[in-house]
């Protein structure tokens, strides 16, 4: 498996940090914008602490579920977030991308971190995901972020 270099994405968001912080963190948020364009986010169960766990589905437009899991790793208030990201089952034990249709080289656990920056009424988020597998499928990733950031920015509103 070949690792490609970390997906950073970074957007500067019109709103608050104290906003997108909740609006990052808070489940019933994060099931507004959770997915990309084609995608809801029906199921976000969030314990949000160091060493606690998220769980996710985004439901595809033709009812197909997509499950993922994480542990936070860090949590600096207002700042920063780092968690691990890893296909799952409806009951949060990891799954391999496979089961997903994804290729067998993506590893079973990646790593995201968030960071939240004030720029006095506006936000900059910068989003880095470590650990995607190189070529097509961390580009697919790329353009899936993309769109959830979209999504994201239009949940601030």
């Amino acid at each position: 498996m070949t690792i490609g270099p970390d997906l950073v994405i970074t957007r500067v968001f019109d709103a608050p940090r104290e906003l997108v912080w909740k609006t990052w963190t808070d489940p019933e948020h994060v099931k507004r914008w959770w997915g990309p364009r084609a995608f809801t986010a029906p199921v976000i169960k969030i314990d949000f602490r160091v060493g606690g766990k998220f769980l996710g589905c985004m439901r595809a437009e033709d009812g197909k579920e997509y499950w993922s899991t994480g542990t936070y790793k860090e949590i600096i208030p207002m700042e920063r977030i780092v968690c691990t990201d890893s296909f799952s089952d409806e009951h949060g034990n990891i799954v391999h991308a496979s089961a997903y249709g994804m290729g067998e080289d993506w590893p079973d656990e990646m790593l995201v971190t968030v960071t939240f920056e004030d720029l006095g009424g506006k936000t900059k988020l910068t989003l880095r995901h470590s650990g995607l597998p190189a070529g097509q499928m961390d580009d697919m990733a790329g353009a899936g972020w993309n769109e959830t950031l979209d999504k994201f920015a239009e949940a601030l509103q």
